[in-house]
């Protein structure tokens, strides 16, 4: 799952001395003492459910804050991720669980109809899990009207961006903090990602400044919580020694809270959104590219294991005008392939428990190939299937065909790929998917 964000820093952008923030009052979040009112809000929240915020725990449970944990509920139970055990345990300490879609596809650049699906079922799964869901955050922080119609329909009461909050690391010149009520609790103003390249200095200084400037909510967020466990990493150590400073704090009036005990606002009913049914594959002859990429529409670059693959879209086509093509080199294992998006509907097919499915494309081959199958439940969760026999090499455009054995039990989609599993090269074209009719 990626999970680099690309920010959108086209909202409201004001200078530091035009920033007139609210106070905010002991209500919004909880404070009994009328004599220490906060007029600083710092949330703590987490970013797609990564294994490694596990770590947190500890550390806030030190000091005791609580912060808001985004879910791809997707890929709970997947590798690197969170499993539904350890969403328990993040809840019993009284963590809050936001959405963040089931996927974590870019909102902004699909179809309506799946940011909606998206946004709707995550929440769903997770009520269904059987938590409060009021916090949504954007994978990407991409957004545009419509997602943010999507997110206030499917029942959030927020739903969290990126990088508007001035820092060290962007947005020099925007807000200092979030105001309560916000100005569009749809787009709620935060700071860039931590990553590791924030120094425990830069983050205390976003504090001060919000503290400098009025107060209101500082909402931080994270990835990994590891020493040197990816690029979007804080350290423990670093991690500790910011929430040590900000617990000396709150005798200023700054405090830690929530996003949902930041801003408030009643549960709202669960929407549910229905999974298209047919069984439609998209842009097969790969001739559709939009959005300044050379990724042909609907369709994704995949792979997996020790080995370099680069992607082409190539003019050498079967039919049309494009083809893709894929070369490896250094291959220890692994494979490397184009698919459909894995997605809610708008691209991967549908398909049925107990049905095989006749799969096609046209391809030249100088390396050992065979497809590869994923298959979607109904939580929206992708996960492999299994793959064929492997194809001959061809020096000419050959069709590579393939009955699937029956579709496993809670089948909702299918996504399926060419892999090209040995150091060389596969060009593809043409895909075709149809329920078989011999039903084996």
């Amino acid at each position: 799952m990626i999970t680099k964000h690309v920010h959108r820093r086209w909202r409201r952008i004001v200078v530091l001395a035009a920033a007139t923030l609210a106070f905010v009052a002991p209500s919004a979040v909880g404070v009994a003492s009328a004599q220490s009112a906060p007029t600083t809000i710092v949330s703590l929240t987490f970013d797609d459910g990564n294994a490694s915020q596990m770590n947190a725990l500890p550390i806030m449970a030190k000091y005791g804050f609580k912060g808001t944990f985004y879910l791809i509920s997707g890929v709970v139970d997947t590798q690197n991720y969170v499993t539904r055990a350890d969403i328990e345990t993040i809840a019993a300490q009284g963590h809050e669980i936001g959405g963040h879609t089931v996927n974590h596809p870019d909102l902004a650049t699909v179809p309506a109809a799946e940011a909606k699906r998206q946004i709707c079922n995550d929440r769903a799964t997770l009520t269904d899990w059987g938590y409060e869901v009021t916090s949504l955050a954007y994978p990407y922080a991409s957004a545009n009207s419509a997602v943010e119609d999507a997110a206030r329909a499917c029942g959030y009461n927020t739903a969290r961006g990126l990088g508007d909050i001035a820092s060290a690391h962007g947005c020099a010149g925007c807000w200092t903090s979030e105001s309560v009520p916000p100005d569009n609790p749809y787009w709620l103003k935060a700071v860039d990602m931590i990553d590791d390249t924030w120094t425990l200095q830069e983050m205390q200084d976003v504090v001060v400044t919000a503290e400098q400037n009025g107060g209101g909510v500082v909402p931080f967020t994270f990835h990994h919580v590891c020493d040197g466990c990816d690029s979007l990493t804080i350290s423990p150590a670093t991690f500790d020694a910011f929430l040590a400073w900000l617990s000396e704090r709150e005798g200023q009036g700054t405090v830690v809270r929530t996003i949902d005990e930041a801003f408030g606002g009643a549960v709202q009913p669960v929407v549910r959104e229905p999974v298209p049914s047919d069984t439609v594959l998209g842009n097969t002859s790969l001739e559709s590219s939009t959005g300044g990429t050379d990724v042909p529409d609907c369709w994704t670059r995949g792979g997996w294991g020790t080995n370099t693959a680069t992607f082409t879209r190539s003019t050498d086509a079967r039919t049309g005008s494009y083809s893709q093509r894929v070369d490896i080199t250094g291959y220890v294992d692994g494979d490397a392939k184009l698919l459909p998006t894995m997605d809610l509907g708008s691209c991967a097919p549908s398909a049925s428990p107990g049905v095989a499915y006749n799969l096609g494309t046209w391809y030249k081959s100088d390396g050992t190939t065979q497809f590869a199958l994923y298959y979607r439940n109904a939580a929206g969760t992708w996960a492999y299937w299994t793959s064929s026999p492997w194809f001959a090499s061809a020096d000419t455009w050959t069709e590579a065909t393939w009955t699937t054995p029956p579709a496993p039990a809670g089948t909702t989609g299918i996504s399926f790929g060419l892999s090209l599993i040995s150091n060389g090269s596969v060009t593809t074209d043409d895909y075709s998917f149809a329920p078989s009719t011999s039903g084996s």
